[in-house]
């Protein structure tokens, strides 16, 4: 049953190490079966009890999943191997347009900001016990929040977006719960959720977010969160309108439990408006990161949220990190009080690279979309043989198996260091590659 793989051990911990090690090392296969308990325990020479505390705590890892009788088997895409390994290796040659990062000539440069962060604290430095939150920063944070209509709330920081998500569903969850997830959707966040023993529902999305009908049918079957991308969403472009956001207030409202996190990501690459969703209910977090129009290496998101999530996420730091470097939090303070990044300016070159890809797809009879941000989304029939026929052509995109759990097959292409001249030749390399016949929606 387990080819040639010793499962070994003789308590719980070893024997469920020794089962993740196989999986990150790919000596056991997403879906493959594990043995039942007791035909384990009686190889290794331990108590059932023993075994089923090993697979327990893989099923709270989220490497593993249990359906009853039909007994233990591998995540499809367990936690511990991820989807980052869904990926195009770029051979020496092929333009890269699958890597997701910003263009770095839209970065802003960073030396001046930390200088003076620096002496600022060499003048005050920053000691144990001190406030975890930098003052400028939180009046800085909340009046931006407040200006797109998010409610106030007391304010964290935290490192990255994801961080925030993550703190925030172990702060209010328990392993098996479920969590209402876009599809397609930001592949660390479908591999997050199932590492903290949650459950994945997937939620469809179209250009204006995700799907009401969808939303209310997950909630409706016990979904006790949902998260959401309100702009430049990750691989799809699709910004939450007026109005759907109106459509899933209504949805909400009917669920005053459900835990709504929103991850605003695209904060400062976007020129829509934010639709935000906060207040809704009552358990709710809101993530604004730095990362896409800083630079991806400052750590950095602002997190608010009703004053239980944020207390508890708070005390969670204080066992861990205890706060978010100072240091970073003051730099942040000085890039946005100089204004070096021009909000309006990044979305509109990432804006024309995008609607230029597309309006080439589509004279060439490709469906596409990309509403807000720097990637493109084009569902195809064949995704394997579009990547590979794409790489052969000299272009290395996204595979969508990164991003989707049951939605149709689709490939990403980041335009962000898309020059004007490489469009119509990229264009028609997808065209090529997608071949004739009609390509599905990506919803």
């Amino acid at each position: 049953m387990l080819g040639e793989y010793p499962i070994s051990g003789r308590r719980a911990a070893e024997i469920s190490a020794s089962i993740e090690r196989a999986v990150g090392a790919g000596e056991l296969r997403p879906g493959q079966l594990l043995p039942p308990m007791r035909e384990l325990a009686e190889r290794l020479g331990v108590n059932p009890n023993t075994v089923a505390a090993a697979y327990r705590t893989l099923r709270e890892r989220g490497v593993i999943e249990t359906a009853g009788r039909r007994g233990s088997r591998v995540r499809p895409a367990p936690a511990t191997t991820g989807r980052d390994h869904i990926r195009v290796d770029v051979p020496e040659g092929v333009r890269d347009v699958a890597s997701g990062n910003p263009d770095p000539a839209l970065l802003p440069p960073l030396a001046d900001a930390f200088a003076a962060a620096a002496a600022q604290g060499d003048r005050a430095p920053v000691l144990y016990g001190q406030a975890p939150v930098e003052p400028e920063l939180e009046r800085l944070a909340r009046a931006g929040l407040a200006a797109d209509g998010v409610p106030d709330g007391p304010l964290a920081v935290v490192s990255g977006a994801l961080d925030g998500v993550e703190r925030v569903l172990a702060a209010h969850l328990k392993p098996g719960d479920a969590v209402a997830v876009e599809d397609p959707g930001w592949g660390r966040t479908l591999d997050l959720v199932p590492a903290l023993g949650l459950r994945t529902v997937p939620v469809g999305v179209d250009d204006e977010g995700p799907r009401a009908a969808d939303v209310r049918r997950a909630l409706e079957a016990g979904a006790r969160a949902l998260i959401v991308t309100c702009r430049a969403q990750n691989p799809t472009g699709a910004a939450v309108s007026a109005a759907r956001a109106r459509a899933l207030r209504s949805v909400l409202r009917e669920h005053p439990e459900v835990l709504i996190v929103e991850d605003d990501h695209g904060h400062g690459i976007v020129d829509l408006p934010l639709r935000p969703l906060a207040g809704a209910t009552r358990h709710w977090a809101f993530v604004r990161s730095a990362a896409k129009a800083y630079g991806p290496d400052l750590r950095l998101a602002v997190l608010t949220g009703d004053a239980v999530t944020v207390d508890r996420v708070h005390g969670r730091q204080r066992l861990g990190p205890g706060w978010v470097s100072r240091l970073l939090q003051r730099a942040l303070v000085r890039l946005w009080a100089d204004g070096a990044v021009d909000a309006g300016e990044v979305a509109a070159a990432y804006g024309r690279r995008r609607n230029a890809l597309i309006d080439a797809l589509g004279r060439r009879g490709v469906a596409a979309h990309g509403r807000s941000g720097m990637n493109v989304w084009v569902p195809v029939p064949d995704e394997t043989g579009a990547v590979a026929r794409l790489l052969h052509a000299g272009w290395a995109v996204a595979p969508g198996a990164r991003f989707r759990m049951s939605a149709p097959p689709g490939i990403r292409v980041s335009v962000s260091t898309l020059a004007e001249s490489e469009i119509g030749p990229l264009a028609d390399a997808i065209a090529s590659a997608v071949g004739p016949g009609p390509v599905r929606g990506y919803v």
